[in-house]
């Protein structure tokens, strides 16, 4: 079946305390972004790749492309005013029946085989979501206060999410609503269920300088062997 990944890289580098994207800032004379895109590019030789960009970093979107990959199979658009509006942007350039991974672009740590995974889990069950067990204790607050909720029940939640083109497509013509937080919470008030996978303790999103330095030593460590 046909495979689309719809990255959305609308980051900017204040966390980061950066004047550059952190989507754009560089690991091993590379951008944060290329070790995104490479990896769903090598996974699958029949998927295309929808890039979702702020407006004003097109420009250096494409050059990223033109430098590094073939870019017959990736496409840039502008994202919206927010992640939902960004994603409903990149999901209006697929016009056939398919499976769907929406990615953030700053979670440049995931692997091949959890691209799979989920490719294979959608195809199976319309959807599959990654997500890793708390290993903190976990408290919620309420009203009266707060009270201790078990962690192995607390899921955290990451990217690709990933759903067949039917399920995703029809839910996000739903009028925008402020706990959409991810395409996950978007399907759910469509009215359907989703399926959690495992997912990979290193595909964190980088947010801060203590992340990238992360990312940095990961990537050294996999470039080394």
């Amino acid at each position: 079946m046909k495979k689309y990944a719809v990255i959305v890289a609308g980051g900017s580098g204040i966390r980061m305390n950066s004047q550059i994207p952190k989507q754009f800032l560089l690991i091993k004379n590379k951008p944060l972004l290329f070790y995104t895109i490479d990896i769903f590019l090598k996974a699958y030789d029949d998927l295309e790749i929808i890039l979702v960009l702020p407006e004003d970093h097109i420009s250096k979107g494409q050059e990223i492309i033109d430098a590094w990959f073939d870019s017959s199979r990736v496409s840039i658009c502008a994202g919206g005013r927010t992640r939902f509006h960004s994603v409903q942007n990149g999901l209006s350039l697929i016009k056939e029946e398919s499976i769907i991974f929406v990615h953030d672009g700053v979670r440049c740590l995931l692997t091949k085989d959890l691209v799979e995974r989920c490719y294979i889990e959608a195809k199976k069950s319309g959807s599959a979501i990654p997500v890793t067990t708390s290993k903190n204790s976990v408290r919620l607050l309420t009203e009266e206060g707060n009270v201790a909720l078990d962690r192995n029940a607390v899921k955290l939640v990451q990217t690709p999410q990933t759903f067949h083109s039917k399920i995703l497509l029809t839910a996000f013509k739903i009028d925008y609503k402020d706990k959409f937080t991810d395409e996950a919470t978007v399907v759910e008030t469509f009215g359907i269920k989703i399926n959690l996978i495992e997912g990979e303790e290193n595909n964190i999103k980088i947010t801060t300088p203590g992340d990238m330095f992360i990312a940095e030593q990961i990537i050294k460590g996999i470039s080394s062997i």
